[in-house]
């Protein structure tokens, strides 16, 4: 199986930047993670980038140059739209929505670079935002308007498939806090909104999901019960985007040492991202969702830290090799059940290391050099891939 990274960990909105990125980090990655055989990458190209790459018909160059330098982009991330590295993104990372023109176009333009970038006999995936921010609640007009648009790009994938053999799938990607947050959530929408009326066959052929592993792990949604969902649902998992949370157990500490551990966690709270938090009180209680991690302090404000047994899960993406720090423990064992529940044969399936908060992370968990981490990261994955 071809690994690789999503490189939407890295800053650029525009075309030169983004190429320099390619050639600073993704390069130096290659190197130290498989230097004497091509290696992935999920590139994320935002609409600048994309609509000045056809405009500019410098598109075949830039896939020459990808494949000069050893880097196969096997699928691409087109959840961004725009700057996912401005001073501030939080809830902007979900505009344009689905129901909106701009979407469909970029996501049309995103097709027709994958296909040209390709290397030839290569199928590939773009994964995509889960139709869009979910509160307050999106209406049914809306919900409407997402699938007919999402039923389009099944439409160009399909004739593309047609006039060159080339399978390219788009795959939507639930989130805490947006319309699919659940496996639930997205099997409703297949069945009441992209169905319908549809040839069943070519909606579950072009359509399918991203499954981003810490945001099922965030959700409190074990994985297995998420690919069974799917699977019966006739629903193919597409792209896995392989990534771990941060998790607080308090009921596992020494009341005495509660406090701390929550002063640890405050260290995650940043502007630049959202950073959605699940809090259960028990395993048998319902998950609290709240829409950012300043949110969830606020809920237990005058509380005595000492008498908190709760369970927190923070939609932060922090390296994959880490198990705990600290206090703090990661979602990692969720990608543990994640490769277990895996099937072992899955058509055109991509899966890629997707840790886009690098730069953000608290001091005690930086690296010196970022293509270092990365590294690091696929190693740990291509170690358990092949156990």
């Amino acid at each position: 199986m071809l690994l690789g990274y999503c490189t939407n960990v890295h800053a650029g909105a525009d075309l030169k930047q983004t190429q320099a990125n390619l050639s600073q980090y993704a390069i130096a990655v290659k190197e130290q993670f498989q230097p004497s055989e091509p290696m992935g990458v999920g590139l994320w190209l935002s609409a600048q980038t994309a609509r000045r790459l056809i405009e500019e018909k410098a598109v075949g160059l830039f896939g020459n140059w990808l494949g000069e330098n050893g880097l196969i982009p096997y699928t691409l991330n087109g959840f961004p739209f725009g700057d996912f590295h401005q001073e501030v993104v939080q809830h902007q990372v979900y505009l344009p929505a689905w129901d909106e023109v701009e979407r469909f176009r970029y996501t049309k333009d995103l097709i027709n670079i994958l296909h040209e970038i390709l290397p030839a006999g290569r199928n590939a995936s773009i994964s995509t935002l889960p139709i869009a921010w979910g509160i307050p609640k999106v209406s049914e007009v809306r919900l409407q308007a997402a699938a007919h648009y999402l039923i389009e790009i099944a439409d160009v994938c399909e004739q593309l498939e047609k006039e060159t053999g080339r399978l390219i799938t788009l795959c939507l990607e639930p989130e805490p806090g947006c319309v699919f947050q659940r496996s639930d959530d997205i099997v409703e929408f297949f069945q009441e909104y992209l169905l319908p009326g549809q040839v069943e066959e070519k909606i579950l052929r072009y359509l399918r999901v991203c499954h981003d592993v810490c945001h099922a792990a965030v959700m409190f949604e074990p994985q297995a019960e998420v690919y069974q969902k799917y699977y019966n649902a006739g629903i193919s998992v597409g792209k896995v985007q392989v990534s771990s949370a941060v998790s607080l157990r308090l009921a596992d500490l020494p009341r005495d040492d509660r406090s701390a551990a929550l002063d640890q966690l405050r260290k995650f709270q940043e502007p630049r991202y959202l950073h959605q938090t699940v809090i259960q009180q028990n395993p048998d209680a319902t998950p609290q969702f709240y829409d950012n991690l300043p949110d969830a302090f606020q809920s237990i404000e005058g509380q005595d830290p000492k008498g908190l047994v709760s369970e927190w899960r923070v939609h932060f993406h922090v390296p994959i090799y880490l198990t705990t720090f600290d206090y703090l423990n990661t979602t990692q064992p969720d990608i543990i059940d994640w490769f277990r529940t895996m099937p072992e044969q899955s058509e055109n399936l991509q899966v890629e290391v997707e840790t886009y908060a690098w730069n953000v992370l608290p001091e005690s968990l930086q690296v010196e050099h970022l293509s270092q981490g990365i590294a690091q990261e696929l190693s740990w994955l291509q170690t358990l891939l092949n156990q």
